[in-house]
């Protein structure tokens, strides 16, 4: 496939794997394709019918596209990864560490249907039928797939879900909510900006410091060049603050897939905001239990 030869990967030893149905191209992770009972997947920019900054497959109402564009870039993707409109149901995020527990009752929210909840960055369920959507261009989608009870959670991260450990609060939501082990669960971080591109300031690696032991800190953050008398500047990395978090909460670290794929390294093929300084759509990663996996 020509656009996965001209990807820009890092040096991970995980690979995502890139799939194409038509024109749709997106994006999956080994271990949770092999987990017959799920549907899952990681939308690209390409594939859809949205048209300049926002071209092509832009999955965001908030951007100033045409609602029938978005409506019919949601069409192609749920028949492209496998799962039904009706049954997602999306994030309403604002870079809390909050999470809502997902019923049939939600089902088409936030798409087909209004939102009746504010200030959600994480969804879980464990009702066949059921899809979650969260959506990205630079933040950190995190999956976490409980095969024991069939079980989903799909989160939200960007540094501030990160230093208030949305990972954590979703694994502590299943296993309240469903009996998880941490364990037990299968874990993914998905595309999202790298740490060579992630440039923050010193406000936020005081945060990062305030939330992760020290001797973490060397894998977490580097110094940044700076001329003398500027503002010290960083490059944080968040695959590997996300991944501590679910370490941290149980998680066995054999059993999280950690992307190769960078936003902004690859701006022609994924949405970035750093990218595209703020001129973008929105990629969603969606996450459910297969209908007709009821009872297996």
């Amino acid at each position: 496939m020509n656009e996965d030869r001209n990807l820009k990967r890092k040096n991970q030893k995980d690979k995502i794997e890139v799939r194409k149905k038509g024109d749709v191209v997106y994006l999956t992770f080994p271990p949770f394709s092999k987990e017959d009972w799920l549907v899952h997947g990681f939308s690209t920019r390409l594939g859809g019918v949205s048209t300049g900054v926002l071209s092509t497959m832009n999955l965001s109402f908030g951007r100033g596209d045409e609602r029938e564009c978005v409506l019919e870039n949601y069409r192609r993707i749920s028949s492209a990864i496998g799962f039904e409109l009706n049954g997602v149901t999306a994030s309403d995020q604002t870079h809390t560490n909050h999470v809502r527990t997902v019923t049939s009752e939600d089902a088409g929210k936030g798409i087909v249907r209004e939102k009746d909840y504010r200030d959600v960055d994480g969804l879980v369920t464990n009702v066949p039928g059921l899809t979650l959507a969260t959506y990205y261009a630079d933040c950190v989608p995190l999956f976490f797939a409980d095969p024991m009870h069939r079980a989903v959670g799909l989160s939200h991260s960007g540094w501030r879900g990160t230093v208030s450990d949305i990972a954590g609060e979703t694994i502590r939501r299943m296993r309240e909510a469903y009996g998880t082990r941490p364990e037990e669960l299968l874990g993914a971080i998905g595309p999202s900006i790298c740490q060579d591109c992630y440039q923050v300031s010193e406000d936020v690696i005081l945060q990062v410091k305030n939330r992760y032991p020290s001797h973490l800190w060397n894998s977490l953050f580097r110094e940044d060049f700076t001329a003398e008398g500027e503002e010290k500047k960083y490059r944080l990395n968040l695959w590997e603050a996300c991944r501590q978090n679910m370490i941290r909460s149980g998680m066995l670290p054999e059993r999280i897939f950690v992307t190769d794929l960078c936003t902004c390294c690859n701006p022609r093929f994924l949405f970035s905001h750093r990218a595209s300084q703020g001129k973008r759509g929105n990629l969603a990663a969606f996450l459910g239990i297969r209908a007709n996996r009821a009872g297996c």
